[in-house]
């Protein structure tokens, strides 16, 4: 048997990641890491299903990751659609919207994008 564990994201700011990730999605910091050089930070949702986000801290990057053309994201479900899009637009971190299929991505401030959909 196999499952899911982790995703991991390289960041260039640990505190305003996790501020970020608090605040928008209510993510909270499962357990940490810290090395010689390096922090990993493992974020868990409210729900605790048992994913987690890995958040890497590498303490001497000081030039932004290249994420290539972005195309590729993770997704969290809400059971309050209509309040999880508005809150995302006041934070001004709204980045693409699809009404059609009645989606709409977020932006972490590493350029991330985070798909956010009904459950």
């Amino acid at each position: 048997m196999i499952r899911f564990a982790h995703t991991n994201f390289n960041v260039l700011d640990l505190k305003r990641s996790l501020d970020f990730y608090r605040e928008a999605l209510s993510l909270t910091e499962a357990r940490r890491i810290e090395g010689s050089d390096f922090t990993i930070v493992y974020l868990e949702d409210p729900a605790k299903t048992g994913y987690l986000l890995e958040l890497t801290w590498n303490w001497d990057r000081k030039k932004p990751y290249d994420l290539g053309e972005a195309e590729f994201h993770l997704a969290f479900t809400t059971d309050d659609f209509d309040a999880m899009h508005e809150k995302h637009r006041k934070m001004g971190c709204i980045c693409y919207e699809n009404p059609e299929m009645g989606i709409y991505f977020i932006k972490d401030p590493d350029g991330y994008w985070l798909e956010v959909l009904p459950e």
